[in-house]
């Protein structure tokens, strides 16, 4: 009895232990989710992420859902040796928007291609396994992954970005990724150490984002 009676004592002192212990993980995820910050390419520098620091980036991304275990998406690293080549499918992007772009502006935009120590394609297919799971739900995914990414980097110290541009939907760019007829080209990650950084912008707070539905006819109410 006495020792029932010790064992309930300590598992009551555990409790607000693990309760606090609870509390401090959620307040450094908290932190560490609201330091995120957009650093452009332009604004990171070498070194990139070491062998170590790139796998930790690369698991984390595992841990995002994905609806029917479909993994919908995949990422392409594009080494130092082969950013000529995507300088040139930058370039040439440009070119087929518009004919006129001077060689200056060419040559601006085969420069991108070149920031950033470490640069990622991110690919969505959307037809692999389930098709029943529309295009939509494969893109959240492919978010939700990238999100960890950024996390994890920003955890170890080092800048990020996403970036986007028409270069991604240019029949060049998909030639050099081998993209197959239904994968689509979203975004390139970017991380690297900061050289510089902007001031943080203002958060949006729940109120500007959130509303609840209304038993009514009238639709959403505010939050």
């Amino acid at each position: 009895m006495a020792l029932t009676q010790e064992k309930h004592s300590m598992n009551l002192l555990a409790e607000p232990a693990q309760m606090l212990a609870d509390h401090e993980l959620a307040a450094m995820a908290a932190a560490l989710m609201q330091s995120r910050q957009t650093i452009l390419p332009k604004r990171l520098t070498a070194p990139g992420p070491d062998a170590a620091q790139l796998e930790l980036i690369l698991t984390v991304a595992a841990s995002a859902p994905d609806h029917g275990q479909l993994l919908p998406w995949r990422f392409v690293i594009v080494p130092q040796a082969a950013r000529a080549a995507l300088a040139e499918v930058f370039g040439a992007a440009l070119v087929e928007r518009d004919a006129a772009a001077t060689p200056g502006q060419v040559a601006q935009a085969q420069e991108k291609a070149h920031r950033s120590p470490l640069l990622m394609l991110v690919i969505v297919d959307g037809l692999c396994g389930d098709a029943e799971i529309d295009l939509a739900e494969r893109i959240v995914s492919a978010g939700c992954a990238v999100q960890n990414m950024l996390l994890m980097a920003t955890a170890l110290g080092l800048g990020s970005a996403l970036t986007s541009g028409k270069a991604l939907k240019s029949s060049g760019l998909r030639r050099l990724f081998g993209l197959g007829v239904a994968e689509h080209a979203l975004c390139f990650v970017s991380v690297g150490t900061v050289q510089s950084r902007k001031k943080a912008r203002l958060r949006p707070v729940p109120a500007d984002f959130v509303s609840s539905l209304s038993p009514d006819e009238n639709g959403a109410a505010g939050f």
